[in-house]
């Protein structure tokens, strides 16, 4: 591992001119290219205060041996050589878009001599247009099937075509008049072309003329009492319509753009893009992108737009959801690929607007699609759990996994969750929710809620014979006081737990060997705090790890290993050490710790929302003893509002009808946070 110190540039050596930068391992392979404004500025925050830089940076600067620039003209010069260099040397340090699967595109090969169409998939071929990608292949098929009764271009394969030229006879779709038939001399290899041409031309967006050509021809043939041929063009009308039926109309006739969404998290990214022209979608696509260095939305959709526009087509007008920090610099270089002017713009109401939230939300979709594959896989699972054991030193996999969080806004409705993975599968059957009484932070809430859940696993274990009277006893004095009942609360709240359906018993016995899961005489239901985690994770940095560790301690429990992860640089905290463990950033551990956490977090947010909105439906009004429901009404309907009779004396409230002077006066404190005279509350 390289020392940084040992490569810097010596000062005053970097120059103050755009350009782009290489840093190199030690066998000179390109590792990361960055460009910029000021090389000197850019190059010089690397050196300048290491500790500061972002984990995955500091790995970068660690795996260098040297760095290495060229200086260029101008903002757009750098923006190319950067492209230019990335996709030579293919650093492992920069982000790099790959398609999550292989879309197939509608291709026209037009550089043959009887051009063909057919669907293709994988790298573009010069000579050849292509119309997509599509997220079928047989919504391709079907859409070929309907334009070749208007436009038959020949779809067959080399082999086909040079045999039916040789038996003087067409195949099929040549006796069907869905084929010109060009391998027989049906058409002239020119004939044929235009209408490759022609076909091409209604792909990319220019309908009307076609159909607005047959209608006449229609007339035409109507009016001369043709009408057999007539109703073969009202049939290829009607093929035509039923074409571009399957291409959703979103924007205006004119409208021609790409619309980009981003979803990410902290180690991944998802893109998707539909491709609108004419008003219509033609095709979509999407992007999976590991972010192996920290970026922002706009700095994700510059990297992407250089990847993708690299060698694709460019429309005249890209939405995408942040601008790129060289905005300026990145549309000159799209309008000078194009040769013609690029606009770029995040949409902000209206249609566009509309648009941008569906393929966000199909981004969305995508990444969550990516993730479950991958955590259904068993032996990434296995990988994850092995890599978590080594990184934080466990005698064995951790196999069962209980993550934290604490959820509050300004310490209003303090709640903490706890869910469970097993064998690095969630089990939303043993979920719990916890409404936390601390009020004096993230800290103690964690505390608060270690406490409870592991003394109802020690008062579990004494149940079923598994400590004795005298552990049992040392137990009880800790646990800062929280007494059983609110362990029992603890767990009628999880009984509105996510996954209810499910039965826990099945698979707490699968993870234990085989062991049949503790029942409960009293109630037949199985115990379920009888099992601990082999890991305690918890949403925070060092001090909430700390906090865990330390109500272990109190309840005598040292058999359960406790972490913390920070969000913000996804850092890995043990109670005991001053330095994070820094898992790599494709690590699968990380990326299972990572998963973990944030559905600890979700769970917690959806407890939160729903008690606040509980607590936003109570009224002060509610506290007063003897005041119902007829009576709360015709106090709001007499005064307007609360703000209104919390202003109101008692005697003011006397006027409503029903409403004494105990009740006036209870109303009054109720309202005003005092406390209701002896005299109010015995009459």
């Amino acid at each position: 591992m390289a020392d940084p110190a040992t490569y810097r540039p010596a000062p005053g050596s970097i120059p103050e001119s755009p350009g782009v930068y290489r840093f190199r391992d030690p066998g000179g392979r390109v590792i990361y290219v960055g460009k910029a404004k000021s090389l000197r500025q850019r190059l010089n925050s690397y050196f300048a205060d290491f500790a500061g830089l972002h984990p995955r940076t500091q790995t970068m600067l660690t795996t260098a041996a040297s760095v290495d620039w060229t200086v260029v003209g101008t903002e757009v010069e750098a923006l190319q050589l950067e492209y230019s260099w990335i996709k030579e040397f293919d650093p492992r340090f920069n982000v790099k878009y790959r398609d999550d699967k292989s879309y197939p595109y509608l291709a026209v090969t037009m550089g043959e001599d009887f051009p063909r169409v057919q669907v293709m998939r994988g790298a573009k071929r010069k000579g050849t247009r292509y119309f997509g990608p599509y997220s079928h292949a047989w919504a391709i098929r079907e859409t070929v099937d309907l334009l070749l009764r208007v436009f038959p271009v020949r779809t067959c394969s080399a082999g086909v075509f040079k045999r039916a030229g040789q038996i003087g006879r067409p195949c099929l779709l040549g006796y069907i008049d869905k084929c010109s038939a060009p391998c027989v001399g049906r058409v002239t290899p020119d004939e044929h072309r235009a209408l490759a041409e022609d076909f091409c031309d209604f792909m990319a967006g220019n309908t009307g003329r076609f159909i607005k050509r047959l209608e006449r021809e229609m007339r035409e043939a109507a009016a001369v009492e043709e009408y057999e041929r007539a109703a073969r063009l009202r049939d290829d009308i009607q093929a035509l319509q039923r074409a571009l039926e399957k291409q959703t109309v979103v924007l205006g006739d004119d409208t021609d753009c790409d619309v980009i969404a981003l979803a990410e998290d902290p180690l991944e990214a998802a893109v998707q893009v539909f491709y609108v022209r004419g008003g219509r979608i033609r095709g979509q696509r999407g992007w999976v992108v590991d972010k192996v260095e920290e970026a922002t939305p706009g700095e994700l959709v510059e990297q992407f737009l250089l990847q993708m526009y690299g060698e694709a087509a460019i429309p005249r007008e890209i939405l995408v959801p942040a601008r790129p920090p060289d905005e300026a610099a990145l549309i000159e270089l799209l309008s000078e690929q194009r040769g013609s002017r690029v606009d770029l713009r995040v949409p902000q109401r209206g249609d566009k607007k509309s648009l941008m939230e569906t393929v966000e939300r199909n981004a969305k979709e995508s990444l969550a699609q990516h993730k479950l594959r991958r955590a259904s896989d068993l032996t990434t699972r296995s990988l994850a759990l092995q890599e978590i054991a080594d990184a934080l030193d466990l005698d064995q996999a951790p196999l069962r996994i209980e993550c934290y969080d604490v959820s509050h806004i300004q310490g209003e409705n303090v709640v903490a969750s706890m869910v469970v993975f097993e064998d690095g599968l969630a089990r939303k059957s043993e979920y719990r929710r916890f409404s936390i009484r601390t009020t004096e932070g993230d800290v103690a809430s964690i505390y608060e809620v270690i406490c409870r859940r592991f003394k109802r696993y020690l008062e579990e274990r004494a149940a079923t014979g598994e400590l004795d009277a005298e552990t049992d006893d040392a137990a009880g004095h800790d646990g800062a006081g929280y007494d059983g009942a609110e362990h029992e609360g603890a767990e009628h709240e999880g009984a509105e737990h996510e996954g209810a359906e499910h039965e826990g018993a099945e698979h707490e016995g699968a993870w234990r060997g085989g062991a049949a899961t503790p029942i409960d005489p009293e109630t037949g239901r199985p115990r379920k705090f009888a099992y601990p985690p082999n890991l305690v994770v918890v949403d925070g940095g060092p001090a909430q790890a700390a906090a865990a560790q330390r109500a272990l301690d109190e309840l005598g429990i040292d058999d359960v290993a406790v972490c913390g992860l920070a969000k913000r640089l996804e850092e890995v905290w043990l109670p005991s050490d001053d330095q994070p463990v820094i898992l790599p950033r494709s690590s699968e551990g990380l990326y299972l710790l990572q998963r973990v956490r944030d559905e600890a977090h979700r769970f917690a947010i959806t407890y939160h929302r729903t008690k606040r909105s509980k607590s936003l439906k109570e009224s002060a009004l509610d506290q007063v003893p003897g005041l119902g429901p007829a009576r709360r009404q015709a106090l709001l309907r007499h005064f307007g509002s609360v703000k209104r009779l919390r202003e109101a004396s008692a005697e003011e409230i006397r006027e409503v009808p029903g409403i004494g002077r105990a009740t006036a006066e209870a109303i009054v404190a109720a309202l005003r946070g005092e406390s209701p005279s002896p005299a109010g509350q015995g009459s």
